[in-house]
């Protein structure tokens, strides 16, 4: 067990270097290596693939369930708000500035510092497995996705998001979907033709007023939205062709597919789902570790924006220092006293869950 201060002091310190290299998804080779190189510094074996590291703790065993604890250290990139050097991890007035910060370099240095506190404990009732992916921002291929299958069993997950360390218990998936209504052309001066248009407008109306049977606790319905459509080449051509675009915020009440076979089974136009990967996450308020946190205080709600969370498929807790409105913003930052409170609420909240 490593000295609570400590943790912080090098926490902050290790921020402050991942804040100063970019780390914009799919070049998060660098940020990687100083992961690496700050767990290796301590005796931790990792482990690496691109540019996902992760690690276990020191006396893990392969009877017991294994708590995955994850963030990402991939980055968006600065927009043209910025007032102040985006890579200069500058303190004012007990804020840490600088790209990452806050969304989620906080989160990752918290859980990492969480991680080393359990390192080298005996006689815990579940494993560590300490994981920072990469490409999160962008649902990238190559990052928490690929390495799954190298973890090896995960019993439930804490994915390191900024949530004012509320307890996130669910979030929504997200579904595109490309529709295609098909008609058949002829001259608009005649009782010609099949019109695409007038089929598609059928569909949208559908999208526009279904109401799934099911409703989540914390999110209400689904919700579908027409963001996108195309049709037409000239004025008195009656199109053969309407394309349309549905953006599906899918709840935890449902699977992805489920809702896509539920959208197929009411529409007469082609449904293609751009992906299907990105579901929806939920953990019961009945978790242990849900239950931990509640009795430490912490609030639980459903959180409409997507992580990683998307991509497991274990009950997981989206947790972490920092604010969500401040991800992305110009000059973003975080406060070192988040970062501070974060490491100890975690190691409280998992406290009462493993030891």
């Amino acid at each position: 067990m490593i000295d609570r201060e400590k943790l912080v002091r090098d926490s902050t310190d290790l921020l402050r270097d991942l804040i100063r290299i970019p780390s914009f998804s799919k070049e998060e080779n660098q940020t990687g290596d100083t992961i690496e190189r700050f767990l290796q510094q301590r005796g931790v074996k990792t482990h690496r693939k691109c540019n996902n590291v992760w690690a276990y703790n020191k006396h893990y065993d392969t009877a017991k369930p294994t708590i995955l604890l994850n963030s990402h250290h991939d980055t968006v990139k600065p927009n043209s708000g910025y007032t102040r050097n985006p890579f200069s991890p500058d303190v004012e007035e007990g804020k840490l500035f600088g790209l990452g910060s806050n969304d989620a370099g906080g989160c990752l240095v918290s859980l990492m510092a969480v991680f080393l506190h359990f390192y080298a404990q005996e006689n815990l009732k579940y494993n560590f497995c300490l994981a920072a992916s990469a490409e999160e921002e962008i649902s990238g291929l190559n990052g928490l996705e690929l390495i799954v299958p190298d973890l090896g069993p995960l019993d439930f997950a804490i994915v390191g998001e900024p949530t004012l360390m509320q307890l996130a218990v669910a979030e929504r998936g997200l579904m595109v979907l490309d529709c295609v209504a098909h008609g058949k052309a002829g001259h608009a001066a005649r009782e010609e033709g099949d019109n695409a248009i007038y089929k598609a407008l059928k569909d949208i109306e559908w999208f526009n007023t279904y109401r799934f049977p099911k409703e989540s606790d914390a999110f209400g319905p689904v919700k579908m939205s027409v963001t996108v459509i195309h049709a037409g080449s000239q004025h008195n051509v009656v199109p053969a062709r309407c394309e349309f675009v549905v953006d599906v915020r899918v709840t935890d009440a449902y699977r992805n597919e489920e809702v896509l076979d539920i959208i197929r089974q009411h529409v007469s136009c082609e449904v293609k789902p751009r992906s299907t990967r990105l579901k929806p996450s939920s953990i019961s308020k009945e978790h242990p570790v849900v239950m931990a946190g509640m009795a430490l205080g912490r609030t639980t709600y459903g959180s409409p924006t997507t992580s990683d969370q998307a991509l497991l498929d274990i009950p997981s807790l989206k947790l972490g220092p920092g604010d969500s409105a401040r991800s992305h913003m110009a000059d973003e930052f975080i406060y070192i006293d988040e970062i501070e409170a974060g490491i100890g609420l975690y190691i409280d909240i998992l406290r009462h869950v493993v030891e």
